[in-house]
């Protein structure tokens, strides 16, 4: 066998090494916890999970859930940031973290929610939860309200703080869903969940999230401790233009929930990356429209969709379009009309409805005789 043989056939090997080695994706790191996640905040894919469904005792990761309900109702008009609340006698005996607000005093708004996300108040919690909604109680069914809406089937909550309460519980999946709708849908309030300290009533406090003091990619979220959930954090980082969001629930220590997250945000950031495929009412293919008042009709995704792969991988999706046959006029926008089937390999990556992007009338009588005897003949 010649030199230049064994040359050609060396460089086919270390070649064949190579593109094994770009493609393998170890698996996820092991976590000493109850139960946790690692999502793609984009495009909403799981990387790494273990019981990610089970039905654990949140503590203070409830207060996300209060956030939310909060920022919906800022962001409806029903109430203002500069609106000053009657701290109540429950609100000011909250047991647990505190903010120390003073029975009797006012409090702002924007003031109480600092205090709940930055120092995870209690006392912070309940005053919110009884000016927003009446009582506490009250805002415990808007709570579950919204839970049901986002389509948190495993949560339930029982109060506004996360203290331990009967069939008070939630899953790592549901708390990333709902970080994950938090995030896209009130970045302005969000921005809060990444401060590091706060001082109120000339008390300063440290933000429990120590991965923020860590890593100056992840921005928030929120922390939770009892002696029943263990110590949990819901932690977010962006790295480029790639957001990553963990739930660690019930392990042993402050440190080791900081620790465990963060483990599993290196993995997703060392070996995946998320690309945008196609925008919201972005044109993705035209199709022929029978018996209409034209004979063409754009079809495409109602919402931005992002594909989450191994890295290095993207070149190798296939996208293939199921579009539904002689679709006849009348449609409406947005009536689905087929779906995108994304393959990575033999792996169905995601399948998106392909839908109307406008709608169109019925045709006049002759337009729909002529398309009636043209469709005999196709």
């Amino acid at each position: 066998m010649t030199l230049i043989r064994l040359i050609a056939i060396a460089t086919l090997l270390l070649n064949s090494i190579s593109l094994s080695a770009a493609s393998l994706i170890p698996a996820p790191p092991k976590l000493e916890a109850s139960g946790y996640i690692l999502m793609d905040h984009q495009s909403g894919q799981i990387l790494a999970s273990d019981n990610p469904d089970a039905r654990l005792e949140p503590a203070s990761l409830t207060k996300i859930m209060t956030a939310y309900v909060v920022f919906h109702e800022l962001t409806s008009g029903h109430i203002r940031l500069d609106e000053q609340v009657r701290v109540s006698e429950k609100a000011w005996r909250s047991p647990g973290s505190r903010m120390f607000i003073k029975e009797g005093s006012k409090v702002s708004i924007e003031e109480l929610l600092k205090g709940m996300v930055i120092q995870s108040g209690n006392d912070a919690s309940v005053a919110l939860a009884e000016f927003t909604a009446g009582s506490e109680e009250a805002f415990v069914e808007l709570m579950n309200s919204h839970a049901r809406d986002l389509g948190l089937s495993n949560s339930h909550f029982a109060n506004s703080t996360g203290l331990p309460a009967p069939d008070h519980v939630t899953t790592p999946r549901d708390v990333a869903l709902l970080s994950s709708k938090l995030i896209e849908r009130f970045p302005e309030y969000y921005k809060w969940f990444g401060i590091k300290k706060y001082t109120y009533n000339n008390i300063t406090q440290n933000n429990r999230n120590l991965l923020l003091f860590r890593d100056k990619s992840i921005d928030g979220l929120k922390t939770g401790h009892t002696n029943a959930a263990g110590y949990c954090l819901v932690a977010t980082a962006k790295r480029n233009e790639m957001r990553l969001i963990t739930v660690v629930m019930g392990t042993k220590s402050e440190r080791a929930r900081a620790d465990e997250s963060q483990k599993l945000l290196n993995y997703g950031f060392r070996f995946y990356e998320t690309h945008r495929l196609y925008g919201a009412d972005e044109q993705i293919k035209n199709i022929r429209i029978w018996q209409g008042d034209r004979e063409s009709l754009a079809l495409g995704v109602d919402e931005e969709l992002y594909i989450t792969v191994p890295r290095g991988q993207y070149k190798k999706l296939d996208a293939s379009m199921m579009i539904n046959q002689a679709v006849i006029a009348p449609i409406n926008a947005g009536t689905p009309l087929g779906h995108i089937e994304i393959k990575l390999g033999d792996k169905l990556i995601a399948q998106p409805e392909l839908v109307a992007l406008h709608s169109v009338e019925e045709g006049g009588l002759f337009q729909k005789l002529k398309d009636k005897v043209l469709l005999m003949l196709e």
